[in-house]
């Protein structure tokens, strides 16, 4: 009852997901999992100001989380959907009701993956 975020040029370790699993499956309270930052919005304060959100590269998050979120979260305009994901947690869940974990970045390689005598460009447009 996990659910996985990943950015289309991002790769995570199998075994690192796997052990996410087995330690947050069946948690007594919403978690989630990302590399957790503060948002400032001075156009929305209300929904978006300081919420903790997750950098997009990778989110981990259990049903538990889904439930609670803010679907109608009151926001116009361009703004980062990460931004907007962790509004969401925040007015819905309460951020002191979240298990917020921060993910290890040693496992998770974002545009490009260097390890075991390989080297992978993941971007698929050069510039990105």
């Amino acid at each position: 009852e996990l659910f996985i975020k990943l950015d289309d040029d991002a790769l995570v370790d199998i075994d690192y997901v796997i052990g996410l699993i087995k330690k947050y499956q069946g948690y007594h309270k919403p978690v989630y999992i990302s590399d957790h930052q503060r948002a400032g919005s001075r156009k929305y304060p209300d929904a978006l100001n300081g919420v903790r959100y997750g950098n997009g590269k990778f989110y981990m998050f259990n049903r538990k989380l889904v439930q609670c979120l803010d679907l109608d979260i009151k926001y116009r305009g361009s703004r980062n959907e990460d931004s907007v994901f962790g509004g969401m947690v925040s007015n819905g869940c309460g951020e002191n009701n979240v298990e917020y974990v921060q993910e290890d970045d040693r496992w998770i390689w974002h545009k490009e993956y260097t390890n075991k005598n390989k080297h992978i460009d993941l971007s698929f447009i050069k510039n990105h």
